[in-house]
C-alpha cells in the first residue's frame, strides 16, 4: 500500500463540450502542478476531440456545503420568486441559455 503523503495531489476536471456552453465537471487527476493536471486532464478526457477548453483546480481547494444543512442553506430562497426565469418567454430557436 502506497504512502498517502507521497501521492500527487488530486485535481477536479472541467471540460466545455463546444462554444456557449458550461464547464461541467467530467472527473479528476493526480498530478504534480497545475500544468501537468492540464496535460493528463486533456490526455484523459478529451482524447477523441470532446472539448474546446479545459479547466483544473486542486480537489483540496473545494469548499461544499452540507446536505444536512440543505433546508438552512436554500430555503430562504423561496419566496424570491422574481429570481427564476419563470417570468420571461425564450425565442424560438434559442438553444443555450
Amino acid at each position: 500500500m502506497s504512502d498517502p503523503s507521497k501521492e500527487w495531489p488530486l485535481w477536479e476536471v472541467f471540460v466545455r463540450g463546444k462554444g456557449g456552453l458550461s464547464h461541467r465537471h467530467v472527473g479528476s487527476v493526480h498530478a504534480v502542478d497545475a500544468k501537468m493536471a492540464l496535460e493528463h486532464a486533456r490526455d484523459t478526457y478529451t482524447r477523441r476531440m470532446e472539448g474546446v477548453s479545459l479547466w483544473v483546480l486542486p480537489s483540496a481547494q473545494i469548499v461544499a456545503s452540507d446536505p444536512g444543512n440543505a433546508a438552512a442553506l436554500f430555503e430562504p430562497a423561496e419566496d424570491k420568486v422574481y429570481r427564476h426565469p419563470t417570468f420571461y418567454k425564450i425565442p424560438d430557436g434559442i438553444t443555450h441559455i
